[in-house]
């Protein structure tokens, strides 16, 4: 776990390209470090299998280690297991202890078809990915992709490490769990990386999604839950973990959110459980959003 004090924050934002320069090395050097050593595996281990719970930033991770890999010459595909949810009207099994549709569940995936498929790619074989609808709920055909001898297949998801799908191929895939492991301090005070997560989504659903704040925390709370079901349990698998804090990213998030969140806390009756947002975005100075790198992974979730 890495800790960060906002008075080092602070002291750095009347010199914000050195700040963000800092910010973004910390991230690149481990995708660079991890994307060397799969790139030396390639062979004994051509899936690479990227976890991490919402908000973590797996997306960009898979999409900058793809970018690695494929300068150093190897061919390089990425595979999304989003795409192989089953329809809801398919999903039965999937369900909590309420009897409602539990969101977060591995079961809505289609794990025969996984896991047959990643079988597949592991001798060598060629597959069909399904393409799936989610404003549809429907599964339509997608791409054809064969993995040969030297290429890498990309898999991330947040259940990519999960053995239930992935069954018994610690020896030939590389696993890979992302996630924010930084704690911002001050005053001997700390802010979950859990909450620098929520931030994340909180920017992503405000400005492309339509949602509002109270929409997402609630939404938050299941996440979480799953979290703790499906996939905390798992990262002890990983080969490498990658830390995805950004650390003046709350800055940015500062006065994009802060409008919102004083609204918040007067009429969401749970404010109280994310106020320490609101708190330590109030102690950060602002950084402009108009500064961040166009290959951020920040970009993720501001556009």
């Amino acid at each position: 776990m890495n800790f960060i004090d906002v008075s080092e924050l602070n002291a750095l934002s009347g010199r914000p390209e050195e700040l963000i320069y800092d910010g973004e090395r910390f991230y690149r050097e481990q995708i660079e470090k991890a994307a060397l050593s799969i790139y030396e595996q390639r062979v004994e281990r051509p899936v690479v299998l990227i976890s991490g719970p919402s908000g973590s930033g797996k997306t960009t991770t898979a999409a900058r280690i793809q970018h690695i890999l494929k300068e150093k010459g190897a061919a390089t595909h990425t595979v999304s297991m989003d795409n192989y949810y089953l329809p809801m009207h398919e999903n039965l099994a999937a369900m909590d202890e309420n009897g409602n549709i539990d969101f977060e569940s591995p079961l809505r995936l289609d794990i025969p078809l996984f896991r047959s498929h990643l079988e597949q790619l592991l001798d060598g074989g060629e597959i069909t990915v399904p393409l799936f609808d989610f404003a549809a709920q429907q599964r339509r055909e997608g791409m054809s992709l064969r993995c040969e001898k030297g290429d890498i297949v990309i898999i991330e998801g947040i259940h990519a490490l999960n053995p239930l799908l992935t069954g018994d191929t610690d020896d030939s895939t590389s696993c890979v769990y992302v996630s924010v492991r930084t704690r911002i301090c001050s005053s001997g005070e700390q802010l979950h990386p859990s909450k620098i997560r929520l931030m994340r989504r909180l920017m992503r659903d405000k400005l492309y999604r339509g949602r509002s704040l109270e929409e997402t925390f609630e939404f938050f709370r299941s996440v979480e839950r799953g979290e703790g079901l499906y996939i905390m349990p798992y990262k002890h698998r990983a080969d490498y973990e990658i830390d995805t804090f950004i650390m003046y990213e709350p800055m940015v998030y500062r006065d994009i959110l802060l409008p919102d969140l004083e609204r918040s806390s007067r009429e969401y009756t749970a404010y109280s459980d994310y106020a320490d947002i609101e708190k330590f975005l109030r102690m950060l100075e602002p950084v402009d959003k108009r500064l961040v790198p166009e290959n951020s992974l920040i970009r993720e979730f501001i556009g």
